[in-house]
């Protein structure tokens, strides 16, 4: 079985320790949760491991291969959705799939494939500056997955959506799951939890297993 482990990532902005230590894995098939208010530290890990920071410590391992030291890897197994707006605003959702996939590959992909499942089709000729919320979020998510990653980094990928959004968003994170991708996702958003096959909360840049009961004043109280 795939293991992805991450292991002694440490990261510090001058004096202030941000990431202390932190290590966990990610089997195949399997989604790890990291919950956390503003600021604790969720979305610097989640840049560094998709290579848009660098840390000051540690490693990340797939099938033995350091992807901090092997770019190449990274890219080919790696998807990652950041937690703000990736999109070239001047362009149709047409357009930034472009960026990503061939014409042939786009067309079966809005037809039948992952693409279809978000529902892009329905605003495939929209620029994303006249998009809401929830659709720059799926199209996001349809750039990043166009190199068929095994491994999805994503924060925050609901926030603020609507419920349709959601449930859309949702849907195809279960099929990539039951088809065997791995997921790291970065959230504070509840019904995400459902999601998750483990847990971890992250407060002032330290990581700690966590155990969700089902109940929320529980977990307000840990973040």
């Amino acid at each position: 079985m795939i293991m992805t482990e991450i292991k002694n990532i440490k990261k510090k902005y001058g004096k202030k320790i941000v990431l202390e230590d932190i290590s966990f894995s990610v089997q195949e098939g399997k989604c790890v949760g990291i919950l956390g208010g503003n600021g604790c530290g969720k979305s610097t890990l989640l840049s560094i491991l998709a290579g848009v920071q660098k840390a000051d410590n540690g490693s990340f391992l797939w099938e033995g291969a350091d992807l901090f030291a092997d770019g190449k890897v990274r890219s080919e197994i790696l998807g990652y959705v950041p937690q703000g707006n990736p999109l070239m605003e001047e362009l149709t959702a047409w357009d930034n799939l472009r960026l990503w996939y061939d014409k042939e590959s786009l067309k079966k992909e809005l037809e039948e494939g992952v693409l279809a499942m978000l529902g892009i089709p329905g605003f495939i000729r929209v620029p994303v500056k006249k998009m809401s919320g929830g659709m720059k979020k799926r199209l996001s998510i349809g750039c990043a997955v166009a190199n068929r990653p095994k491994l999805l980094l994503l924060d925050e990928p609901s926030a603020a959506l609507d419920l349709v959004c959601k449930e859309r968003i949702g849907n195809y994170l279960r099929d990539f799951k039951a088809q065997g991708g791995s997921i790291i996702l970065a959230t504070h958003d509840v019904p995400e939890l459902e999601l998750c096959d483990e847990l971890f909360i992250m407060k002032e840049g330290v990581l700690e297993p966590y155990t969700f009961d089902g109940n929320v004043h529980h977990l307000v109280g840990r973040l």
